[in-house]
């Protein structure tokens, strides 16, 4: 439980500080042409769904501490933080490419996808475990 709380506050910590830089630190790159709106738009997607996996760890590991019966397994945990690293953080990387120099880093874009389906078998895996506690 303990590490579901941590794990999902500093998921949050990282996305705000991120979203704090996309607006801020990311914004002038607009004007000078090495971003685009959509890319902008891609970056804060990533920070935004970083936030909801953290907020969903945590609820799951208060949910869990509340229900005991709730036996979640630490899979779905890991699964949640897998595919939010390699959805978010390929989602940041995709759109900074050109601004920190990895424009051949063409690898990338089939990663989001494998990400979010982790996510999807986190939230999947929480599911099948609610309906089969007592």
């Amino acid at each position: 439980m303990k590490e579901g709380i941590i794990a999902g506050a500093v998921l949050i910590s990282l996305s705000i500080i991120l979203g704090a830089f996309a607006a801020h630190g990311l914004e002038k790159h607009l004007d000078s042409g090495l971003m685009t709106e959509r890319m902008m738009k891609n970056f804060e997607t990533g920070a935004r769904y970083q936030m909801y996996a953290g907020i969903g760890m945590i609820l799951m590991a208060l949910l869990q501490g509340s229900f005991p019966a709730l036996n979640l397994t630490p899979w779905t945990y890991r699964l949640l933080l897998a595919g939010t690293i390699l959805f978010s953080g390929s989602l940041y990387l995709l759109s900074t490419r050109d601004v920190i120099g990895l424009q051949s880093w063409k690898w990338l874009g089939p990663i989001t996808p494998l990400g979010g389906l982790c996510m999807i078998a986190g939230w999947g895996l929480f599911i099948v475990q609610i309906i089969r506690s007592k």
